[in-house]
């Protein structure tokens, strides 16, 4: 499959019941340059009201973010990106990942703690802890005969099967337990299941953030998800095949249609926009994304 090369256009934007002030935010909104995966041509981020104070930084997980503040008081904040993306094709060509049982003593033997280690990814995490009805539900897809990624495909599929998308049934802050109980979610609340089922298998596996492309190619379904920010799932499929990247949401490999945001342990690790402000009241929240394909 030829590389894709998109424009990648999201508006994202906070109105306040009454004004705020003295708000710190960062933001992690940028897709990112990956070798052989996707490469960042430009982009250009727009805060208005416009920032007092505005720093760069970089990650544990070595992903460019910005912090910025804003003292005076504001009744909305507006946040817009643009960017254009190249997209290499990344199929999965072949399976080489170990069966479960043999995957303790080859992750015994990696010694790295750098940020892309399976060994980040195994326990629990700040939005994630060990869930007795989700390591239950993933011992259905744990069939002894099955490789580690044959296992996570398994989970991928059922995850799409039993659950039904609703972005009226969860919030930002739904728990995985939350989601699993009520069957129904988006993309946060799929990938969190997923991520909980692997891990309590034993098996390495993140989160991943990022876009989706905006109008299916002629003659395929549109992606569900592809309004706003997506996503999906990674898992440590052992040294030979490493990472690699599933959609729950929608029952596929990550592909060209798939922009990176940002890798993480869960939500938390790659919030789009996290901060603090003071204000009283309510707020609502408003975004928007266009991801089109640049013939």
């Amino acid at each position: 499959m030829m590389p894709v090369l998109y424009d990648l256009s999201m508006h994202m934007g906070y109105i306040y019941d009454s004004p705020a002030s003295g708000a710190r935010h960062i933001m992690r909104l940028m897709p990112l340059s990956l070798p052989d995966r996707q490469r960042l041509i430009a982009g250009s981020i727009k805060v208005s009201p416009t920032p007092d104070e505005q720093s760069n930084f970089v990650d544990f997980f070595e992903h460019p973010a910005t912090a910025f503040m804003v003292r005076a008081h504001h009744e909305k904040l507006d946040i817009r990106m643009h960017a254009r993306v190249q997209v290499e094709s990344h199929s999965i060509s072949a399976d080489f990942s170990p069966f479960l049982a043999d995957l303790p003593d080859i992750l015994s033997g990696v010694w790295s703690l750098k940020p892309q280690s399976p060994h980040h990814f195994l326990g629990n995490s700040p939005r994630l802890s060990e869930t007795p009805a989700i390591s239950d539900y993933a011992r259905g897809s744990a069939k002894p005969t099955l490789t580690v990624l044959q296992i996570a495909t398994a989970l991928c599929a059922a995850i799409h099967k039993d659950f039904k998308y609703d972005a009226e049934a969860t919030s930002v802050d739904t728990t995985p337990l939350e989601a699993f109980k009520l069957k129904r979610g988006v993309c946060q609340d799929f990938s969190h299941v997923m991520i909980l089922a692997l891990r309590s298998l034993g098996i390495p596996a993140g989160y991943v953030s990022g876009f989706l492309r905006t109008l299916p190619p002629p003659g395929k379904e549109r992606l569900e998800g592809a309004d706003a920010m997506h996503a999906w799932v990674r898992v440590w499929c052992g040294e030979t095949t490493g990472w690699v990247e599933l959609d729950p949401t929608n029952n596929i490999p990550a592909g060209t249609d798939h922009i990176v945001v940002a890798y993480g342990r869960d939500y938390s690790d790659v919030a789009p926009v996290i901060g603090v402000l003071k204000s009283y009241g309510g707020q609502r929240a408003v975004q928007a994304v266009d991801v089109i394909p640049l013939k």
